[in-house]
């Protein structure tokens, strides 16, 4: 299939949004893997004092992942998805979190290099259109040390981790898209999957982008080989 990408993939997640929460809380881990890579940004205490942006916040699952590992911070939260960011805004634990409905990469213009302390991605990258120039765009928000942290489904390599990723999608995933009238949304899902970055070809792509200390973290589960951790930083200097 061809892949969504921009107004396609917007508008998809939007009429997904009813029902995304729904699905993705029966993934076993699926909020616990998001805590542990919001964790894994390393915010010292609690945030306090830090900007945080969470850039593909979608229904705010990964907002809450970042409120509960940095309680503190002043955390912004943005997503191409009308519908989304509606879900995400009206969750009680996110009243106070500025929401943004943005792409990503359409937020050249809106903030000042060196706006924010850390940024988080949760499942972002492989369905932008270009991954390079976002990176490249996160990488100018941030302070010099500032520190990046992506959580994202990349499979490891291996051809067992992409049989058991094609295996949970046709039995599990995409069936569960159909029940819910979003089927276009969880093929995409499975596809994009598929033909995005391998976890060393994105930890490859982060270190091309100007990341330093790029490390790429195991989650656990079922998920192992699949979903990863990829954490980096900024230069000291600008």
């Amino acid at each position: 299939m061809t892949l969504l990408r921009g107004d396609a993939l917007s508008e998809a997640f939007d009429e997904g949004s009813a029902a995304y929460d729904r699905l993705v809380a029966a993934s076993p881990g699926y909020h616990a893997h998001l805590r542990r890579s919001a964790r894994r940004l390393g915010l010292a205490d609690g945030g306090a004092g830090l900007r945080v942006l969470d850039l593909g916040c979608g229904t705010g699952a990964s907002t809450e992942a970042l409120i509960a590992a940095a309680p503190l911070a002043r955390v912004t939260g943005v997503d191409a998805s009308a519908g989304m960011l509606e879900r995400a805004a009206a969750k009680p634990r996110l009243t106070h979190v500025e929401f943004v409905h943005a792409p990503a990469e359409g937020l050249a213009d809106r903030w000042a290099p060196g706006s924010f302390d850390a940024v988080f991605a949760g499942y972002l990258f492989r369905n932008v259109q270009d991954a390079d120039a976002v990176l490249g765009l996160v990488r100018r928000l941030l302070v010099p040390a500032g520190r990046l942290a992506v959580h994202e489904y990349t499979l490891g390599g291996s051809p067992v981790d992409r049989a058991v990723w094609n295996a949970v999608c046709s039995t599990i995933i995409r069936p569960a898209g159909r029940l819910t009238g979003d089927a276009r949304l969880y093929r995409h899902l499975q596809e994009s999957v598929n033909t995005f970055d391998t976890a060393p070809e994105f930890a490859g792509r982060l270190r091309r982008a100007g990341f330093q200390g790029v490390r790429v973290l195991p989650l656990p589960g079922w998920q192992t080989g699949i979903t990863h951790t990829f954490v980096g930083r900024t230069a000291q200097e600008a």
